[in-house]
C-alpha cells in the first residue's frame, strides 16, 4: 500500500499548546484516566494537514505518562478499525475522510464479486472479482473509487480490511481427488473454504459440517479452515434451523456471566424497584398478541377525555435490569434482535427475562417505560409525557379475542372481559381516528400476505397457510406507532443523540425505472423528481380496482429502499413520518433497548454532553443493528426455503395455479397459490419460440408469436425438479398454461431476431430473395437509418 497523503498541499505548523479537548467531561465519566477523544484526534490530524505518528500525536495532545500512552495506542487502533483512522506503511496515521477513501459494510454475490454499502451512505460500490478474492461476506473495508465500470457503476479497489466477521462457516465438507473443502451454505460467500487432511476432524463427503476459519482469504490464496463440528446429513430433522443459524453466525448459547448476573433477579419484582416510581397498577391495562406469543413487550389503556383521548403505552422497562457494561448488554448488542424461525426462537436476551421478569404477564407486578398521550379528534398529538412506572396487566388477550368482541360483538368474550371492555371500546374508537390521519398524510399500505407454516409429526410440513391481519393488528399498529413517534420527538426536543428508525424515499433510478412502467400503462406518480408518500399511497388507492393491481403493486413496493437504524433523522418515507424512532419492543430490539436509556437519562436530568453515547458510536450501533436485523431475515428465509423444498420433494409432476413475482433475463420466478412455495420457469424452458428481457416493464416477450410473460400474471406450472441441496425447485409451464399474448411489446424489439434464430424458409429449403424484395427491404433500410427509433427515445 503507498503512503496516503492528505488533500492539503500546505502542512500547517504544529499549535504552540496543547488543544483543550471538548469532550473531556464524556471522557472523564468513562475512564479513570481519559485519554484525548476521537474528535480531538481527529480535529488535530486536520489541522496538521498530513498523517502523525503516534510518538507525534502524544507529544501535541499532551499524552506523556506511560501507562496513558499505551491507552491512546489503544484508541488509534480502536479508530483504525473502525474506518476512522489509516495506518499507512511508515506508521502514521492519517484521517480517513481526509483522504479520498471510502468504508463500509461488503456485500457478497454469489457469482464472485461484491458490493460496498457506504457507512456514510450514498450508491453501494462494486467491488470486482479481483478485489473480492480478499473478502468474505459481512467483512467491513476501506476502499478508493477507480472509476466506472461498463455498466456505469462506481467502481471501488479494496485498500484495507477493517474487520473480519466470518469466525464460522457452515457447508457440505466435499471431498475431490486429494482436495477437501467445505462449500459454503451461504451463497454469499462464494469461495470455498479449503481443509488440510489434519483439519478434517472426522468429516466424510457430503456431510454438514462447521469449519473455523483459521486463515482468511487473501489476494494470492482462498481461506483456510478446520472442521470443528459435524452437524451430520442434510435430511436430519431440524437440520435446517442449525444451518441456517450457523451460517449467518448466529449467537445461540449465553456466556457463563450472563447466568451470574440473572440469578441476582429471582423471578419477582423487588420492592426497592417499585419506590421511586408511578404506580398505575390500578389502570385496567392489557396486552394483545398472538395466540403463541410468549414475551409480552407492551401493554395499553384508553379513556375519554376532555380533549379527546388520553392513550398510555407501557413497554417492559428493560433498561433497568440490562445496563451498559453488563455481559447481558455486550451480548444483547451482539444479537441485535430476537430471530424467530418457524418452529424456534432465538431471544436478544434469556428467557428468565424475555418470558420471565421483563415480559408483561397478567396479573403479575412488571416495571415499565410509560408514554401518555393526549390525542384530539382530529388525530393530533397535542402532547405526551414519559415516566418510569410499575404496571399490573389486567387480562392477556390475543387479536383473536380483541377482534371478536370489538368487530363481531361477542357477548360471551365482551362478558368475560367486562372489567377492561370500556377501554378497549375507547382504544377501538381512538383507532379510527389514527387511522384517518394515517390515511391523510399519505401512508403507504401495501396489501402483502405473510405465511406460516404449520408442523406435523417428525418435523415436517403439515402446511402453509396465510396469516390473516384482522382489526385488532391494526389498533395496536397504530397505538405503536404513536409512541415511536412521540419517543423521538422527546428525544429530539431535548437534542440527545439516539437511533432513528429511518426510511428514505426511491432512489432517481428506482424512480425513472418506475415512472417508465406506470407511462406505458397509462398511470402517472405525482411529485416530479420528489414524490411524497401521499403520492404513493394516492396511486395505490387509484388502482385498487384493476386486474392488473397486484403487478402494479409490487413494482411499486421494488421501487422502494430498506428502512434503517441511524442517528441521522431523515423521515420514514413509508409512514409518511418526519421523525420515528423504536421504542416499543425493548425485549427483542436493541435499538429500543438505546431509546429507553436515552429517555431515561433525560428523565434522570442528564443532557447529550453527559450521555455515555455520541454521534459516532450510534453511527456504528446503528450499522450494527441494520446488518443483524438483516442478518435475521435471511437466516429465517433460508431456513424456510429449506423447509419448502423438503415440502415439495414428493410433488413432482403434480400441476399447481401460480403467479409470477419476479422476472429475470434468465427465467420467471412463480410463487403457488395454494402452497406459497417459489420456484423458476427457466427461459430455456418456456415454450416454441426465443424471449427477450424487457426489465423497465418486468416481462419476457417472445420474439415470433408475441408471448408475454409478466410480474403479476397468473400461470400454471408443473415441478419438474427440486434440489434441497441448492435449495432451488425448477418448474415447467403446464401443457393446459394460457399464457397471455399481446402486442403490447416494445417497439424497439419488433422484428428483431435472436442472433441463433434461423430465417424463415421455403418448402424447398431456400431463402425468399426476391428482386422485388430486395428492393423493397433496402428502401425501408434508407428510411429507418434517417430517423431514431421512437421507444428507444423514450429510454
Amino acid at each position: 500500500m503507498r503512503v496516503l497523503m492528505s488533500r492539503s498541499k500546505k502542512p500547517r505548523k504544529p499549535p504552540s499548546k496543547t488543544p483543550r479537548d471538548p469532550h473531556l467531561a464524556r471522557e472523564s465519566a468513562k475512564y479513570d484516566r481519559p485519554v484525548p477523544s476521537r474528535e480531538l484526534i481527529l480535529q488535530q490530524l486536520k489541522e496538521r494537514g498530513k498523517p502523525l505518528s503516534a510518538e507525534q500525536l502524544c507529544r501535541e495532545l499532551g499524552v506523556s505518562d506511560e501507562a496513558d500512552q499505551e491507552s491512546f495506542q489503544r484508541r488509534l487502533g480502536a479508530m483504525v478499525r473502525d474506518g476512522q483512522l489509516i495506518r499507512n506503511r511508515v506508521g502514521e496515521y492519517g484521517a480517513v475522510d481526509e483522504m479520498d477513501l471510502v468504508r463500509g459494510r461488503v456485500i457478497g454475490h454469489p457469482e464472485g464479486f461484491g458490493f460496498l454499502v457506504c457507512d456514510e451512505g450514498g450508491p453501494d460500490l462494486f467491488i470486482p472479482q479481483f478485489h473480492m478474492r480478499r473478502l468474505l461476506h459481512g467483512d467491513r473495508a476501506l476502499v478508493r473509487i477507480t472509476g466506472k465500470d461498463k455498466r456505469g457503476r462506481l467502481e471501488a479497489a479494496v485498500v484495507e480490511v477493517l474487520e473480519r466477521v466470518n469466525r464460522e462457516v457452515v457447508g457440505r465438507f466435499i471431498v475431490e481427488g486429494q482436495l477437501s473443502f467445505v462449500e459454503p451454505d451461504n451463497r454469499r460467500i462464494s469461495q470455498d473454504i479449503m481443509v488440510p487432511d489434519e483439519d478434517r476432524g472426522g468429516a466424510s463427503h457430503g456431510q454438514i459440517v462447521v469449519v473455523t476459519i483459521i486463515e482468511q482469504p487473501s489476494k494470492r490464496s482462498p481461506p483456510v479452515g478446520r472442521v470443528t463440528e459435524v452437524l451430520g446429513d442434510h435430511m436430519d430433522p431440524g437440520m435446517e434451523i442449525d444451518v441456517a443459524i450457523r451460517a449467518h453466525e448466529m449467537p445461540v448459547k449465553w456466556p457463563e456471566p450472563i447466568q451470574r448476573e440473572i440469578e441476582q433477579y429471582g423471578d419477582k419484582v423487588q420492592a426497592a424497584a417499585i419506590e421511586a416510581r408511578e404506580d398505575i397498577r390500578k389502570l385496567p391495562l392489557v396486552t394483545i398478541d398472538g395466540a403463541d406469543a410468549r414475551d409480552f413487550d407492551d401493554a395499553v389503556f384508553c379513556e375519554k377525555v376532555a380533549q379527546g383521548w388520553r392513550l398510555l403505552v407501557a413497554i417492559a422497562d428493560v433498561s433497568h435490569y440490562v445496563k451498559p457494561g453488563m455481559a447481558l448488554d455486550e451480548e444483547g448488542y451482539n444479537r441485535g434482535n430476537s430471530v424467530y424461525f418457524p418452529d424456534r426462537v432465538i431471544p436478544m436476551l434469556p428467557e428468565v427475562l424475555s418470558n420471565g421478569l421483563c415480559s408483561l404477564n397478567p396479573q403479575v407486578d412488571r416495571l415499565c417505560m410509560v408514554c401518555e398521550m393526549v390525542i384530539t379528534p382530529k388525530g393530533e398529538m397535542t402532547s405526551h409525557r414519559f415516566f418510569a412506572g410499575v404496571m399490573w396487566s389486567h387480562a392477556r388477550l390475543t387479536y383473536s379475542k380483541a377482534a371478536a368482541m370489538l368487530v363481531d360483538k361477542d357477548a360471551a368474550l365482551r362478558k368475560k372481559y367486562a372489567s377492561v371492555l370500556t377501554p378497549l371500546e375507547d382504544l377501538y374508537a381512538l383507532y379510527k381516528v389514527l387511522r384517518t390521519r394515517r390515511d391523510k398524510r399519505g401512508a403507504i399500505d401495501f396489501d402483502t400476505t405473510e405465511t406460516r407454516i404449520i408442523f406435523g409429526k417428525g418435523q415436517k410440513i403439515e402446511r402453509i397457510v396465510p396469516m390473516e391481519r384482522n382489526e385488532a393488528h391494526k389498533i395496536i399498529e397504530e397505538c405503536m406507532i404513536s409512541a415511536n413517534v412521540a419517543a423521538a420527538q422527546f428525544l429530539e426536543q431535548h437534542h440527545m443523540p439516539c437511533l432513528y428508525r429511518i426510511h428514505e424515499g426511491p432512489s432517481e433510478d428506482k424512480l425513472n425505472d418506475l415512472r417508465e412502467f406506470l407511462r406505458e400503462l397509462g398511470l402517472f406518480l405525482g411529485g416530479s423528481e420528489d414524490p411524497l408518500p401521499g403520492h404513493y399511497a394516492k396511486l395505490l388507492e387509484l388502482i385498487q380496482e384493476r386486474q392488473d393491481t397486484h403487478l402494479i403493486q409490487t413494482v411499486m413496493l421494488r421501487s422502494l429502499s430498506r428502512a434503517v437504524y441511524s442517528p441521522d433523522n431523515v423521515g420514514h418515507f413509508g409512514l409518511a413520518l418526519e421523525t420515528y424512532a423504536h421504542f416499543t419492543s425493548p425485549i427483542r430490539r436493541y435499538p429500543d433497548l438505546l431509546v429507553h436509556r436515552a429517555i431515561r437519562h433525560v428523565l434522570g436530568g442528564g443532557d447529550a454532553k453527559s450521555f455515555q453515547y455520541n454521534h459516532h458510536e450510534f453511527v456504528k450501533l446503528g450499522e450494527h443493528c441494520s446488518m443483524t436485523e438483516r442478518r435475521a431475515d435471511e437466516a429465517t428465509r433460508d431456513a424456510v426455503d429449506w423447509l419448502k423444498c423438503e415440502f415439495m420433494l414428493d410433488k413432482v409432476g403434480d400441476d399447481y395455479d401460480g403467479i409470477i413475482t419476479a422476472v429475470t433475463g434468465f427465467g420467471i420466478f412463480v410463487e403457488l397459490k395454494e402452497t406459497y412455495v417459489e420456484g423458476l420457469v427457466h427461459i430455456t424452458a418456456l415454450p416454441g419460440d426465443y424471449y427477450h428481457h424487457d426489465p423497465a416493464h418486468h416481462r419476457l416477450v417472445g420474439d415470433r408469436t408475441r408471448r408475454m410473460f409478466r410480474l403479476a400474471d397468473p400461470v400454471r406450472v408443473k415441478v419438474a425438479r427440486v434440489d434441497l441441496d441448492s435449495r432451488r425447485i425448477d418448474f415447467e409451464l403446464s401443457s393446459d398454461n394460457q399464457v397471455s399474448l399481446s402486442d403490447a411489446a416494445p417497439s424497439s424489439s419488433r422484428g428483431k431476431r435472436h442472433p441463433h434464430k434461423p430465417r424463415k424458409e421455403d418448402r424447398k429449403g431456400k431463402k425468399k430473395t426476391t428482386k422485388k424484395a430486395r428492393k423493397k427491404t433496402a428502401k425501408k433500410t434508407s428510411k429507418k437509418r434517417g430517423r431514431k427509433n421512437i421507444s428507444t427515445r423514450r429510454r
